[in-house]
């Protein structure tokens, strides 16, 4: 079943939002009435899909050579189209293709696979619905793909509860008239060179999803939920004015006197929320300064110019002028080959690895403090201290 990316209904308690409303149940009901913002981010992804879409079908559904190259003649007219967003949507449908054939492999029947397939999901969150990327199944196991565009995040199928809810929904649909017996759920983020699968027993999925998500799921269904402040706050509509998520960060910041007359476990309770408080932070003058500028007052706080520069208005014109004033190119101007993420963008990630592969290095990065769940390896002191000494400083 086809369905058109950029008008993709979403459910009160969507499949995409499950991470945050199973933790903060008080959510859908804050949100509710509040308009979904979309964002180029938001529309390069989309088209990322479309294009998916388009070669899954001459892949896998019969459409004609013809007929695709007509339509990807079309879509690279499109505003988003890129030598990256081809790459990325070349690396994806690679790895898809990798599945498939491992589907084939389990048994002499042929698998079945969906793409875009809108999935019902009401057996555990309420008029719930969500649509799998791709849905492959062959001898008892099921495999739900994900394509996740962005470089900003890195996201894990591992405990990822979007992609469990998927799988409860296209297991809805098999389970009916095939024996499955093993869920594989993967996550596929091109730019960030990230692939990682969940593999759960059908009865632990099912499980999760009964005994976890519907009495958590009709909670917040029913407006009864309890608030829960956290990292799933990012894409909440309410996080810049949500009082909860406010009282609990203003109570931290109360702690945050001179560090020196803290112990060291205090310091790491601090550590292990001043992520959370700079983001709220943020959030709340973000949000005022929207809120400024269209008239709402704040006492003691005014709307002024920020700081700018001076930019010229016509390089072409301002060019011509000073060569015309005999001044050469080479003392007013100056060629710098592009940063790589723009030179990837512009002729392609494959194309750079390629050419100047082995001229391209990564220093190491400046020594940060992260939680230990984060996947790096720590350093130890004396490293840590060498590795920030070779960094410069310039």
């Amino acid at each position: 079943m086809t369905v058109n990316h950029a008008e993709r209904a979403h459910a009160l308690l969507s499949a995409s939002g499950a991470h945050r409303w199973l933790k903060c149940t008080a959510s859908p009901s804050m949100e509710k009435g509040i308009k979904d913002e979309t964002s180029d981010y938001a529309r390069e992804g989309t088209f990322a899909h479309e294009l998916s879409e388009l070669y899954f079908a001459h892949l896998y559904q019969g459409m004609t050579k013809r007929t695709f190259n007509s339509r990807l003649k079309k879509m690279k007219q499109n505003e988003f189209y890129n030598e990256e967003i081809q790459d990325l949507v070349d690396d994806y449908v690679s790895i898809v293709e990798e599945h498939v054939n491992d589907a084939k492999a389990r048994a002499d029947t042929p698998p079945t696979y969906m793409f875009e397939e809108k999935l019902d999901l009401s057996e555990y969150v309420p008029e719930s619905f969500g649509t799998g990327d791709v849905i492959i199944y062959n001898a008892g196991v099921l495999e739900i793909i994900d394509l996740k565009a962005g470089k900003g995040i890195e996201v894990s199928a591992e405990d990822n509860p979007q992609l469990r809810l998927y799988a409860l929904g296209a297991l809805a649909i098999f389970d009916l008239v095939e024996d499955v017996e093993e869920v594989y759920m993967t996550i596929v983020q091109p730019r960030l060179n990230n692939v990682s699968t969940e593999a759960m027993k059908v009865e632990d999925l099912v499980k999760w999803g009964t005994e976890y998500v519907k009495p958590r799921a009709q909670i917040a269904w029913d407006g009864d939920g309890e608030f829960d402040a956290g990292d799933h706050c990012r894409f909440c509509k309410v996080k810049h004015t949500c009082r909860p998520r406010s009282e609990k960060y203003l109570g931290i910041a109360k702690k945050l006197t001179d560090p020196n007359l803290l112990k060291p476990d205090e310091v790491a309770e601090i550590l292990f929320q001043a992520d959370g408080l700079q983001k709220w932070a943020k959030d709340v003058q973000d949000y005022a300064l929207d809120q400024a500028q269209k008239g709402q007052q704040f006492d003691g706080w005014k709307v002024v110019e920020g700081v700018s520069r001076r930019k010229y208005t016509d390089e072409d014109e301002i060019l011509s002028v000073l060569k015309a004033n005999e001044y050469e190119a080479g003392k007013v101007s100056e060629t710098k080959l592009l940063p790589i993420s723009k030179l990837e963008k512009a002729i392609g990630k494959k194309t750079v690895t390629e050419l100047i592969g082995e001229l391209v290095t990564k220093p190491p990065g400046k020594p940060t403090l992260v939680p230990e769940s984060d996947k790096r390896p720590a350093l130890g002191a004396e490293s840590a201290m060498s590795e920030f000494d070779e960094i410069p400083t310039n």
